[in-house]
């Protein structure tokens, strides 16, 4: 017969075998259950019944109850969108803090320091044309604003009604903000007005991407689903931003889940030749800059989607090295890839933007601050500046004659088996919440998937979860082995690596108008878009590799695939032809202050589309 000692016994062993330190037990029945055992000591022995009624056999029983709960693992806790990994993608081959040290060396600690960016004074008259202004680049409408020549209320005005005349043909905007840019606008003036004046983009209008969160207004990332969805926290960008005094005018369209340039109201579209679309994904920021709707845009980039539809549009912008800008807030599609970028008329728009909003934020870890100089006469001669033989010759010809003296360079480094089923799998992971909800929807077992079809250009612009249509971005990824991941991200550091010794003796380099866009999504190098000439745009061409091939390991991009025309009989107009300028990284400042030299003697980032 088992006595209440013989019990209590037994119990202190299964609580000392069973729970050990770093048990997922909810302790609060942890606790109970040993004071269950606590209880038991103060009952006699000879109390203890032969049968398995009364304390001991109750006692008995939770012991058995114990056991069960505590050999039961915890449920994982919920993710969503946005948590990162613990682990982060260092772009440089010997880690960040070897990129800080070396840029210390080769800059001087100084050049972390963040200055104030000035612009030039206005001289002349001002524009009284309503759509004269709003051509302005953005950093004219600062010295404007500066100078109280142009109030920030009258801008805002200019701008809001051009988003409202042009939205039903560009389909530019999902949301257009008049009242909060209102009262937005009239506050910076009367700041200026009693001398608090914030920097130069005190004032200014602009458009954000639909895929960063602001406190009372929807974020709906392009999607059916959430098009009436507001996520009340602001993103790190748009929180910059205000502290600088921008004004926010409208979130700006993406393509759906951040692909393409197709979301749930339509295409958006180029306003130069409004047969195509703006490409993707940053396509309302394209669309809307191009169009003179906002002062200048924040687009985000995972394989192309800043670049594609900066080229489509032919406007300026900036892919910034990776980590150079805090994602929070933003939508994730790979937290390895993931950039933010300005989107604007000019080189110097990008400058004058991207020194705001680049720095280190302890909410997004991937972020890092390095020195950022424009200078807008840099002296060419004393940069090393690779081209490619495929690199626009018109633009190469000018940089040539304002001092370049460049280095020709062939083919960039690849690596096989670096290409799409490491992204996938952060594709998946970071839509896994939704995928599971969509599962639900439609009865699927996610256990059993079917067989995955090839993407179609269709295809890419449905719901990515409809039974007939799966988007390869959210499903392919829960089938790859975490070996095989591994194992990419393994090559993706040969990748990287590679990239480094060949850039070692560069600054920046030319190459074709999309070479480099897939391989440099990989390894994290900035680079700039600027308009080089004006012609009717070439049928667009699949993102070329390393060297100016079409890429074959190169996944369907995210977001950054260029719109195919919409069948139509009219002839595609002229309108301003983009190059690409790659830098090292880190480069940011260099590589724009080298566009800016060639913006600063021609005039293709000055014309109109007419609308």
């Amino acid at each position: 017969m088992a006595t209440t000692h013989d019990v209590l016994e037994q119990l202190q062993a299964d609580l000392a075998d069973l729970a050990p330190d770093g048990s997922t037990v909810d302790r609060r029945q942890f606790v109970f259950f040993s004071l269950i055992a606590a209880a038991a000591s103060s009952l006699g022995a000879a109390e203890a019944h032969a049968s398995r009624s009364g304390a001991a056999a109750r006692l008995g029983a939770g012991a058995g109850r114990l056991r069960a709960l505590l050999q039961q693992p915890a449920a994982p806790i919920e993710l969503g969108n946005g948590e990162p990994p613990a682990f982060q993608f260092q772009p440089h081959p010997g880690g960040t803090a070897a990129a800080l040290a070396q840029l210390e060396r080769e800059r001087g600690r100084a050049a972390f320091e963040r200055r104030a960016f000035t612009v030039e004074p206005w001289t002349g008259p001002v524009p009284t044309d309503d759509e004269a202004i709003a051509f302005l680049p953005a950093h004219r409408l600062a010295a404007l604003i500066r100078a109280r020549r142009l109030t920030s209320v009258r801008l805002t005005e200019i701008y809001l009604a051009r988003l409202k005349r042009l939205d039903p043909t560009l389909l530019c905007a999902v949301t257009i903000l008049e009242d909060s840019a209102r009262r937005e606008a009239a506050q910076a003036d009367a700041e200026i007005a009693a001398g608090k004046y914030r920097g130069p983009l005190h004032g200014l209008p602009y458009g954000l991407k639909d895929l960063f969160t602001t406190k009372g207004v929807r974020t709906t990332w392009g999607a059916p689903d959430f098009q009436e969805r507001v996520i009340d926290e602001d993103a790190e960008v748009v929180v910059r931003l205000r502290a600088a005094g921008a004004v926010l005018v409208a979130k700006l369209a993406t393509g759906l889940f951040a692909q393409n340039d197709q979301w749930f109201r339509g295409r958006t579209n180029n306003p130069w030749n409004l047969t195509q679309g703006s490409s993707g994904s940053s396509a309302g920021p394209g669309s809307a800059t191009a169009a003179a709707c906002v002062a200048f845009s924040i687009g985000t980039e995972t394989q192309g989607s800043i670049v594609s539809p900066s080229i489509r549009c032919g406007i300026s912008a900036l892919r910034p090295t990776f980590g150079r800008v805090s994602r929070h807030g933003g939508m994730v599609l790979a937290w390895s890839q993931d950039r933010v970028g300005p989107m604007c008329r000019t080189v110097e728009d990008c400058a004058m933007v991207f020194h705001v909003i680049h720095g280190i934020d302890e909410k997004d870890p991937s972020t890092i601050t390095t020195p950022f100089q424009f200078q807008r006469a840099v002296a060419l001669g004393d940069l090393r500046i690779g081209v490619d033989p495929n690199a626009p010759k018109p633009l190469v010809d000018r940089l040539r004659e304002l001092g370049m003296r460049p280095k020709e360079i062939g083919a960039r480094p690849t690596v096989a088996g670096v290409g799409g089923g490491g992204l996938n799998v952060e594709y998946a992971a970071a839509f896994d919440w939704y995928v599971q909800r969509k599962a639900k929807e439609i009865g699927l077992d996610l256990n059993a998937l079917p067989a995955q079809p090839a993407p179609t250009p269709a295809a890419s612009n449905t719901n990515p979860m409809a039974p007939a249509d799966w988007n390869p971005r959210f499903v392919n990824g829960r089938t790859v082995k975490a070996f095989e991941f591994l194992q990419n991200q393994r090559r993706r550091y040969v990748l990287v690596a590679k990239w480094g010794e060949f850039m070692k003796e560069l600054d920046a380099f030319i190459g074709g108008p999309t070479a480099d866009v897939a391989p440099n999504a990989q390894t994290g190098h900035p680079c700039v878009v600027l308009p080089y000439a004006f012609d009717v745009p070439q049928p667009p061409r699949p993102p070329q590799a390393a060297g100016g091939a079409a890429s074959p390991a190169a996944p369907p991009a995210a977001g950054s695939a260029p719109a195919t025309p919409a069948p139509s009989a009219a002839p595609l107009k002229p309108q301003p032809i983009c190059a690409v300028i790659t830098g090292a990284l880190y480069n940011d400042d260099r590589i724009l202050s080298i566009a800016h030299r060639y913006q600063a003697v021609t005039d293709f980032h000055t014309r109109r589309p007419a609308l």
